[in-house]
């Protein structure tokens, strides 16, 4: 992505929501001071055509967004409001102000209950798209009873609504679980990053026996393998998050998804062993990381769901250089649009 758009968004996020900022909100739950100064610069329609007044960006350029919000642990719905706002302006409707929330999963009861558990960022969100079969429907969050989940400094949150707004905007069907597993995997990807080089830096300067840790060859291997995995979900994220329209989807979102968990699950108690009790302290920033790797992995669908997926296709496609090939490997169109 040029430094256009990535390079002013991440100082906007530097300085915006540093990680005193992360705690407060945390802790209070009130998210408008950052998130008044996110909708005023823009980017919140990235994704928008220019024709509806956005910038346009494809999918792909718009990837280095995503990874900023996991490197700054973002605990706001930035991404995901990124993505309901280009699918409204694709339908020619016009998008609500707030946080819009992708919930996960969408339960219909025979009643007309609609319920929508373990939504990420559900506890501050204004809106809660959520997707059923039929269709998806923008859902006000203040109507709904929520609950949160009792996990320190979660804001995930269940949501239940007696019945379905007759105002409430609809789009049409389309795959926002794949879609909000795609930008999971990016925030991971940034988180990972961070956490790489914070667990660097501490190595470098945590001396014992008269030396850094980092010069330790047992510390060098446990560094060598966060980087290798660093570097494959970062790989596998990137290619998840490409597509001809506003929506990432299908098999490479899987394998997004799965390789992001997968390295957010190894590397998380790599740091801490590395950063030692310091790495678990309410004062020390590796936490919010670490905290946020444990539930964007689990967000729509942890490595096992994705990696099942991903062997269901294989085994019913054939060879696998030409299922590689022909589900996993995006275009050049798709990158470059």
């Amino acid at each position: 992505m040029s430094e256009t758009f990535a390079a002013p968004f991440e100082r906007l996020l530097a300085d915006a929501c540093p990680p005193a900022e992360v705690r407060r909100i945390e802790a209070d739950g009130l998210p408008a001071q950052p998130w008044s100064r996110i909708q005023a610069s823009g980017f919140l329609d990235a994704l928008v055509p220019e024709a509806a007044g956005g910038a346009g960006l494809p999918l792909a350029e718009a990837f280095a967004l995503f990874v900023a919000e996991g490197r700054y642990a973002l605990p706001l719905p930035v991404a995901h409001t990124m993505l309901v706002r280009a699918a409204l302006a694709q339908q020619g409707l016009a998008p609500p102000d707030g946080m819009i929330a992708i919930a996960p999963r969408t339960l219909r009861s025979a009643d007309g209950t609609l319920s929508c558990p373990g939504t990420p960022c559900g506890m501050i969100a204004d809106w809660v798209l959520a997707s059923t079969a039929d269709g998806a429907w923008l859902l006000p969050a203040a109507a709904a009873d929520r609950a949160g989940t009792g996990v320190h400094g979660s804001l995930r949150a269940d949501l239940r609504w007696a019945e379905t707004p007759a105002d409430a905007p609809r789009l049409p069907a389309a795959a926002w679980h794949e879609a909000g597993a795609a930008l999971a995997a990016a925030q991971i990807a940034g988180a990972l990053q961070r956490v790489l080089e914070m667990t660097l830096q501490f190595a470098n300067d945590r001396e014992q026996f008269g030396r850094s840790i980092g010069k330790f060859q047992a510390i060098q291997h446990q560094l060598a393998v966060m980087a290798e995995h660093v570097a494959a979900a970062r790989m596998a994220a990137e290619i998840g998050c490409t597509g001809r329209g506003p929506l990432p989807g299908g098999l490479r979102t899987a394998m997004a998804k799965a390789r992001a968990s997968e390295a957010a699950a190894l590397i998380a108690p790599l740091a801490h062993g590395v950063h030692g009790a310091i790495g678990v302290t309410a004062e020390f920033d590796l936490q919010l990381y670490t905290r946020r790797l444990h539930e964007w992995r689990a967000d729509f669908g942890s490595e096992q769901h994705w990696n099942r997926e991903v062997g269901r296709a294989l085994l019913a496609a054939g060879p696998a250089l030409d299922f590689m090939r022909a589900a996993l490997i995006p275009s050049n169109e798709e990158i470059r649009r």
